[in-house]
């Protein structure tokens, strides 16, 4: 079966040794033990160590879809069978993770940030007190991975993160902006809602089928580039193609691909379900500036170069798009966002981040947004980030998350920084050699090898941020 693009983490499937909470090992128990149970509506697994270290690994999963089928509790961005998951407690690290009430499906910001303290509270009652927990979160976990740090200061000792989604605020209105430019520019007559969405399954099928229509001519995938640039979205999709030229045909088809399959699916069923949640819209293009919009763009020049080819009037569509009526939030809805997602960057702990350059789903993008809030309100020495030479959202193998990871237990034992140069990071990941090089590919649902590729990377400016 294909995974879908947001399903990653569901494809984990619990281990054959159960226990029930109340044959929890106490802690540094010699004996390697599962532990699954349910607080609150929440089911939850732990894996205990043969010998734990006193280190609890707390992950926190991403966005999954409302109706997508249980299959398990992933406690890595690998899934929970993983060559990640069997050298943390090969290593002696203990791993704990919610799949969130609900569920836990949908925006389950506000469920997780109960439900996971419930489950640390949890393991310390029946396994022992950690003498380091970490907060590890990946896409819309590194979200609560992070609010987990700033709200608990004193329960976590540090926070790493895996292609983080770190405002979904921000995400939301640059999806209204994506969803907003394609029906004006792309389908106008169509029955598409951008917010309170009616038949979300039929907007989202009219924005694909808009998509899919303006592939097929320079003047459809100029426009389509246009589009994109609104939230810096890349062209590479596939985790394992090599990188488009910038402004390819292979190029503005995997943006495409991005806008159809990321969202077209975030700004209709994702958006329904959203606003579930926040008791109503929560975004807004009310006052933006397209024109000025795309000055700010890191692909302004790629657009101007596509609009060229194609003989079109940029200036026209511009305009069109300023013209356009607008979609003002509910305040309600507003506020309920600032209170379950968006971190203001008064971590405590050290915060080490990781993220493919090729990123469409999360864009990076969010990586510079958050230094900014760290620089702001926090300390940016606690903070480090690094980036992957890759295409495709999460598509990091073990190797990788394991330098990560071992970059930040090293900064937590020692109270510095393990050098984290991009030549450094990619000899510790080859160091583990074959076994720990599978990527896996939200594009084809496939697992295969590739090398560590740390690389240096400055993401452009985020440009629709909450704060």
């Amino acid at each position: 079966m294909r995974r879908t693009l947001w399903g990653l983490a569901l494809s984990a499937l619990l281990v054959a040794t159960v226990a029930t909470p109340a044959d929890a090992a106490p802690a540094g128990a010699a004996e390697a033990k599962t532990i699954t149970g349910t607080i609150d509506g929440a089911d939850f697994r732990v894996e205990l160590p043969d010998s734990w270290n006193g280190t609890l690994v707390l992950y926190s999963h991403g966005y999954f879809p409302e109706g997508f089928p249980h299959f398990g509790i992933g406690l890595t961005n690998r899934p929970a069978d993983s060559e990640s998951e069997a050298w943390l407690l090969a290593n002696g690290y203990a791993l704990a993770g919610s799949y969130y009430s609900g569920n836990g499906t949908g925006y389950a910001v506000e469920r997780a940030l109960r439900d996971q303290i419930a489950l640390l509270d949890w393991f310390e009652d029946n396994v022992g007190a950690p003498r380091h927990t970490v907060s590890y979160g990946q896409s819309m976990g590194a979200t609560i991975g992070v609010l987990l740090a700033e709200r608990n200061p004193h329960r976590f000792d540090g926070v790493a993160t895996i292609c983080g989604e770190y405002d979904p605020q921000g995400t939301f209105n640059a999806t209204l902006d994506l969803t907003f430019a394609t029906k004006v520019l792309l389908a106008p007559d169509a029955d598409i809602d951008l917010v309170h969405p009616r038949d979300p399954v039929a907007s989202m099928g009219a924005l694909g089928e808009a998509i899919d229509r303006a592939l097929t001519t320079p003047a459809g995938r100029a426009k389509l580039a246009l589009v994109a640039a609104f939230n810096n979205v890349p062209g590479w999709y596939s985790a394992y193609d090599p990188r488009p030229t910038t402004g390819s045909l292979g190029w503005l088809t995997q943006q495409a691909l991005w806008l159809k399959n990321a969202y077209a699916f975030l700004g209709t069923l994702g958006r329904a379900d959203l606003e579930r949640w926040a008791g109503g819209n929560p975004s807004s293009n009310v006052g933006v500036d397209y024109r000025r919009q795309l000055a700010r763009s890191g692909q302004d020049e790629l657009v101007r170069r596509a609009y060229r080819a194609a003989g079109l009037d940029l200036g026209a569509d511009l305009a069109r798009l300023n013209a356009a009526p607008r979609v003002a939030a509910d305040p309600a809805a507003v506020r309920y966002m600032y209170r379950y997602g968006v971190p203001r960057g008064t971590t405590t702990a050290p915060v080490i981040s990781v993220h493919t350059t090729g990123d469409g789903g999360a864009v990076a993008d969010q990586e510079r947004w958050y230094a900014d809030q760290v620089r702001r309100a926090g300390d940016p020495q606690l903070l480090r980030q690094v980036y992957i030479e890759r295409g495709g959202h999460c598509s990091i193998n073990a190797a990788e998350e394991l330098v990560v990871l071992r970059t930040l237990f090293a900064r937590i034992d020692t109270g510095r920084w393990p050098h984290t140069s991009p030549p450094r990071l990619t000899a510790a990941a080859e160091a583990f050699g074959p076994g720990y090089d599978l990527v896996f590919d939200f594009g084809t649902g496939d697992d295969k090898p590739m090398a560590p590729a740390f690389t240096r990377f400055a993401p452009p400016v985020f440009l629709r941020p909450s704060r």
